[in-house]
């Protein structure tokens, strides 16, 4: 019984690897690129350091390759273009 517990635990871990993939590379890129190369004076300046990075640098300049190699503003504007309720037409009165 033990066993079999423990081979469905693994395999419903298996399923979030990906999720787990994108997130533990977002953090070693914020790393590298922020952490490392400067130090913070205050909470607040290491704060918006990072707002800065994801907003200006992460999000619109950075293609990431789980997308297609495209920034993820461009992704997001491509989704709401795509989900956006459409004007229904009506039919013309006679």
């Amino acid at each position: 019984m033990r066993l079999h517990n423990d081979v469905r635990l693994s395999r419903s871990r298996t399923g979030n690897c990906h999720d787990n993939a994108v997130a533990e590379s977002f953090f070693a890129t914020l790393k590298n690129e922020v952490h490392y190369r400067r130090s913070f004076p205050t909470r607040d300046s290491a704060k918006h350091a990072v707002i800065e990075f994801i907003e200006v640098y992460y999000n619109r300049r950075r293609p990431h390759s789980t997308i297609g190699y495209k920034m993820p503003a461009e992704a997001m504007e491509e989704f709401f273009e795509r989900t956006a309720p459409k004007p229904e037409v009506l039919p013309m009165a006679a």
